[in-house]
């Protein structure tokens, strides 16, 4: 085994020598006429040439695996045999160095992961005991511990800026180069890096549960995965090898020209095949990668590209998820008892809506809430204080039994029509008091959708809790093919499975624990990069930083690679199949197929990194002014 990984190990050097002894063997006949000179350097050069292509053919057939290091094995020793030591020669060495010229090719798809792994922060500067800030490996920070940031550090956690004000760099998360103004409140990202200023931040996750963690992780997983064209071109060079050798060995037989079977074993080789579509994989998610898009998976480029249905969540998604008490209607005399009620029971949720009325309510009396009774798409019912409050839309208050006078109801009519998010609050059956809450829609949402369209997205749905005048207004704003509110998770679900049903191909875009069933049955679930864990844990591409101007160019570029992929395959079946026509040729020979094989290769390998360098034409990228939040 030692002696096996000696010779593996040196694979190049072994190139070199061959090349080195092929050259003085043809100096050595040409030249020189030294017939005897040549032949033995051309059968060092077979020899030495052949070991590393025979180990490895070997090591594939210990596992029952025909190799193409097999039929170049067969290939060489045949010609060996027939004392045709030029041609072993020279099919060695090609072999060797296009191997050598495949491995250096490939690392650089594989350059994102690199560049990445590389970005990671290795330390960083901890508050300690005493106060002092000292230098740790960053696996001694724990979540909560305070860490300083110096100009040109990278940011070594996931957390929230205590002190200080600066610009950094996010391109290691967002993939956007133009650096963001970070101050108290802030949040921060870990591999982002400090352009200027000094910060003190609080760790919020550290380690491999950072948005930078979690981006190695899932691009490492995405690039080892393989699609369904990538098994079947497995499945299909298993049984495609020993075919090539079967041939080879009945055409010698008929024949009883090995010259010509030995020839067959040289030009069958799949090696472009196999190696065409893993290049086109690996280069595209390497590529989104660097923009900010998490593919999470080959299958995801082939489902992806082919879509036709985009569906939208509202809050988080469309709009930015942060929205502002705005219209109140107050139906009691004791508004303040009310009021009061509404924040004990809001403040046992974690909905956006009930964010914005805490935060518009701010320092207000709360009372202990009881039998907390949280209705899906609906609301809170709850005991507080002794009384039944019920806190939600129209839906809960029809549940409840609220009588809505016809007052009410054209409050509600009204507040719907200027776009407003309905929160109505009833205490022992009654009626008290009736909110606005109305979301901003992100800036660029509705050229990203336009990007979308003509990128050849039909159908843009959007699905939404809200009731259907905000849902319609927002649709009608931003050009959106359907739109439907009302709608409980489950609603969602079933929704999407209509589509599924029709022949759709669909793609759910959201950002919270609710969206999770649908982002999961959708064939492409794709979340926002600041949504929950299991959002994106269940999608399979994510948008880093809840960047939705990244979305055209992520659709655009699973059109593209999985283009690049039926390029390759033509590329490498094509060149087989005029391989296997040029033997009709007098001048074909192994060295000439060797020669072709090896080029093949390079060929389908250059075509896949072309995608490295992809990026959405000018006229369909979205000109967005980038803000912090």
């Amino acid at each position: 085994m030692k002696i096996q990984k000696f010779i593996l190990d040196r694979k190049k050097y072994i190139a070199i020598l061959g090349a080195v002894l092929i050259a003085a063997a043809f100096i050595a006949k040409y030249a020189f006429r030294q017939e005897k000179v040549a032949e033995w350097a051309l059968i060092i050069a077979s020899v030495f040439g052949v070991l590393p292509i025979a180990i490895q053919a070997f090591q594939a057939l210990r596992v029952k695996v025909v190799s193409i290091d097999l039929l170049v094995t067969i290939a060489v020793i045949g010609a060996f045999i027939i004392k045709n030591y030029e041609e072993s020669a020279i099919v060695t060495f090609l072999f060797l160095f296009g191997a050598y010229l495949e491995l250096r090719t490939l690392n650089k798809t594989r350059s994102a992961i690199k560049e990445l792994t590389q970005m990671a922060p290795e330390s960083a500067l901890k508050q300690m005991e005493d106060g002092e800030f000292e230098e740790v490996e960053i696996d001694e920070v724990d979540v909560g511990d305070i860490l300083l940031v110096k100009t040109g550090a990278k940011i070594p956690v996931d957390g929230v800026v205590l002190s200080g004000e600066g610009h950094i760099n996010e391109a290691s998360i967002t993939g956007e180069s133009l650096p963001v103004s970070k101050k108290k409140g802030s949040q921060v990202f870990a591999g982002t890096i400090l352009e200027n200023g000094t910060l003190q931040i609080s760790a919020d996750r550290v380690g491999e549960d950072t948005t930078f963690g979690k981006i190695i992780e899932l691009v490492e997983e995405a690039q080892d995965s393989k699609s369904q064209t990538e098994r079947f071109i497995d499945r299909f060079s298993k049984y495609y090898t020993p075919a090539v050798l079967l041939i080879a060995l009945i055409v010698g037989l008929i024949s009883r020209n090995v010259e010509l079977a030995i020839t067959i074993l040289v030009l069958g080789c799949p090696g472009a095949l196999v190696i065409g579509v893993p290049v086109s994989n690996v280069a595209g998610i390497g590529n989104g990668a660097r923009h900010g898009v998490l593919l999470k998976g080959s299958e995801v480029i082939s489902d992806f590209s082919k879509l036709d249905t985009m569906v939208f969540d509202k809050t988080g998604t469309l709009t930015i998820g942060n929205p502002k008490v705005g219209d109140k209607v107050y139906y009691t005399q004791d508004i303040d008892e009310a009021l009061e009620y509404l924040a004990s029971v809001e403040k046992e949720s974690d909905h956006p809506l009930a964010k914005a009325i805490i935060e518009y309510l701010g320092d207000i009396k709360t009372h202990p809430v009881e039998k907390t009774d949280v209705m899906k798409g609906s609301g809170i019912v709850a005991q507080v204080n002794g009384h039944r409050v019920a806190v939600g839309n129209v839906s809960l208050m029809e549940k409840e039994k609220i009588a809505l006078s016809e007052e009410a109801l054209a409050d509600i009519a009204e507040l719907e029509r200027k776009g407003n998010s309905l929160v109505l609050t009833a205490v022992d059956g009654e009626l008290k008091l009736l909110m606005g809450v109305r979301d901003q829609i992100r800036h660029g949402v509705k050229e990203v959708l336009q990007s979308i369209k003509k990128l050849g997205v039909k159908n843009l749905v959007l699905l939404s809790g809200d009731n259907q005048g905000t849902v319609d207004i927002v649709a009608k704003e931003l050009g959106l093919t359907e739109a439907h509110g009302n709608m409980l998770p489950e609603d969602k679900s079933n929704y999407i499975k209509e589509l599924k049903s029709k022949g759709k191909i669909v793609a759910f875009v959201g950002d919270g624990v609710n969206d999770s069933p649908s982002l999961a049955l959708a064939q492409i679930g794709i979340a926002m990069g600041s949504g929950t864990d299991v959002a994106i844990e269940t999608s399979d591409v994510v948008l880093m930083n809840s960047d939705f101007t990244r979305l055209p160019h992520a659709l655009g570029l699973t059109k593209v690679t999985a283009n690049n992929m039926r390029q390759n395959i033509i590329i490498a079946v094509g060149v087989v199949l005029i391989l296997f026509g040029s033997l009709f040729f007098p001048w074909m020979n192994m060295s000439i197929g060797m020669l072709a094989h090896e080029a093949s290769i390079l060929v389908v390998i250059l075509n896949g990194m072309r995608l490295l360098r992809y990026k959405l034409r000018k006229n369909k990228i979205p000109k967005i002014i980038k803000e912090e939040k």
